[in-house]
């Protein structure tokens, strides 16, 4: 099979980290993860939304396209990818907005900005959605209690996945793999992550998607 460069998108607390760690080691594949303890804007986010959520946005896109590119371009092995560079506008840009904590200029001039770099990237491969309910994300989160993600509420959680289904009604780019994560436990069970590359690997090879037992 050629060099191919798998994106892994979902909520917060669908398991993306872990399936690109697992995924990753059972094809033989390099992980990249999301950037985080780097990030010099994600402490005043947190602090200060408002304020800070443009310059976060920011930060994330120019981060993300470097990492895209060079997946998409220079890196000699098969790749997965935690988190997508389209994540960010479609899902948490929009998500900000709508809560109010990106005015409807800083909006526009991050999409402004973000569609001019997503027009030069390759599209990914293929991309792998963990579909997860809130209460199992919601379980997720308060078991690893990060910091960080103390003041997630079930709402926002809702609000981003009902972003994530609209998004991805309308997507074109490239192919994309849903998964039930509700269902299938990839971390505990050998056999479901079994399951996950295979469909991935068929989804790859063009072979149309076979649903979820």
């Amino acid at each position: 099979m050629p060099r191919r460069f798998v994106v892994v998108i979902g909520n917060i607390g669908s398991g993306k980290t872990s399936l690109t760690r697992l995924m990753s080691a059972r094809l033989g594949w390099d992980p990249f993860y999301e950037s985080v303890d780097d990030n010099p804007y994600l402490a005043d986010f947190y602090a200060n939304m408002e304020t800070w959520s443009f310059h976060l946005q920011i930060y994330f896109l120019g981060h993300r396209a470097r990492t895209h590119r060079y997946l998409c371009t220079a890196h000699g092995n098969s790749s997965v990818l935690d988190r997508s560079i389209y994540e960010d506008a479609e899902i948490f840009a929009r998500a900000l907005h709508s809560l109010g904590k990106l005015s409807e200029r800083d909006l526009h001039a991050y999409r402004s900005v973000y569609d001019e770099v997503i027009s030069h990237l390759p599209a990914p491969s293929l991309m792998v959605y963990l579909r997860a309910t809130v209460p199992t994300l919601m379980q997720r989160i308060q078991k690893r209690a990060r910091g960080i993600e103390t003041g997630i509420t079930a709402e926002y959680l809702l609000l981003l996945n009902s972003f994530y289904e609209q998004w991805l009604e309308r997507l074109e780019m490239c192919p994309v793999l849903t998964i039930p994560s509700d269902e299938l436990d990839f971390v505990a069970h050998e056999q479901h992550l079994a399951v996950i590359a295979d469909r991935v690997l068929d989804r790859l090879k063009g072979r149309e998607e076979i649903q979820f037992a």
